[in-house]
């Protein structure tokens, strides 16, 4: 049986990152897959699909265009993935960290801070629209292909270790006024994937979380400008030595691969998966399980709260679409009226 796998975010490691090398090990263990890159950017995704089709010619790629951050591009995307008769796994890799601020006393936990609160179309913050909403609401379009009678399928969230519980909080969800968007938006989906389990094992779905490690992607370099080069050169060294991957593109161990090899329902729903990969361990990578620092009615009040916002949504764009439809009209009576004056 073909499985059909449909991944978010590849249009951020495009040229080497998690996203691509998954990609690239899921083909080689099993070629028969059909690969869904959702991506923002489609120049990119395309060269990420050259690249895929040129170590693996009878790949099945499709591109998709898709940005989480978007509305009504989550919403047509979602009618695409829909033309499929099955979804077996679906990764939200997709995130968003712009322009982060040194914190030392954070870099020093492994933190990052962003000061920047951006709002998106429809009045959402961008990292939350990005990292958190635009997932939740593409999980919930595409339950039809998710969840169907005798069949499992996987959500797999790429969350971080940055994932604070002091960062979120249910009454500023959107985290407009906080410091640290980026460290709340993961944490939230961590909560997500978790309620998640709750509502819909039953039905043949499963989500995980997963931690993929520090990794020196297209993502992590567009930090790097921020910080003096001198201080990078002098961490390189240090960072090799405590179980960070500088080339995730050729990963000798990737922990959503891993995913992919077990049973959904085997998972543990309040465990983080996470891999690092250490030169003082002679390049061996390790999966580093922890659990989660997740409350249960914590994630059943976002999951309540998420569906709020989803249904809001909805209204307004059904009264967006009224008020068009009869703009519309009222336009073609006016025409008609002037050429038969």
């Amino acid at each position: 049986v073909t499985k059909e796998v449909t991944e978010t975010g590849t249009n951020f490691v495009n040229t080497g990152g998690v996203g691509l090398a998954l990609c690239e090990r899921l083909l080689s263990e099993d070629g028969s897959i059909q690969l869904c890159l959702a991506c923002r950017n489609l120049r990119r995704a395309q060269a990420a699909c050259s690249a895929l089709l040129t170590s693996h010619p009878d790949a099945q790629v499709a591109l998709l265009q898709l940005d989480t951050s978007s509305i009504s591009s989550v919403l047509t995307a979602a009618h695409d993935v829909k033309l499929y008769n099955r979804l077996d796994y679906l990764y939200l890799n997709a995130g968003i960290m712009p322009n982060p601020q040194l914190d030392v006393k954070a870099f020093c936990m492994g933190l990052f801070s962003s000061h920047q609160h951006v709002c998106h179309g429809g009045g959402l913050q961008e990292m939350f629209a990005t990292n958190l909403f635009g997932h939740f609401l593409l999980v919930r379009e595409l339950l039809p292909v998710l969840c169907q009678a005798n069949h499992t399928s996987q959500v797999i969230w790429t969350s971080s270790s940055n994932a604070q519980c002091s960062a979120f909080s249910l009454k500023g969800l959107q985290h407009q006024t906080g410091t640290e968007p980026y460290n709340s938006s993961k944490y939230a989906s961590d909560l997500l994937s978790l309620a998640l389990n709750t509502h819909l094992n039953m039905k043949g779905l499963y989500s995980s979380v997963i931690c993929p490690g520090f990794a020196m992607t297209n993502l992590t370099y567009g930090i790097l400008p921020s910080f003096p080069k001198l201080l990078w050169n002098l961490l390189m060294p240090i960072l090799w030595l405590v179980c960070v991957s500088f080339d995730s593109s050729v990963p000798l161990f990737i922990v959503q691969f891993w995913l992919f090899m077990q049973k959904p329902e085997s998972l543990d729903p309040w465990t983080k998966y996470q891999s690092n990969l250490s030169p003082l361990l002679c390049l061996i990578a390790s999966l580093f399980p922890s659990q989660m620092d997740t409350d249960g009615d914590m994630s059943e009040a976002l999951y309540d709260k998420l569906l709020e916002l989803e249904d809001k949504v909805h209204r307004k764009l059904k009264e967006e679409k009224k008020a068009y439809t009869k703009h519309r009209n009222i336009h073609k009576i006016y025409h008609h009226w002037l050429n038969n004056a």
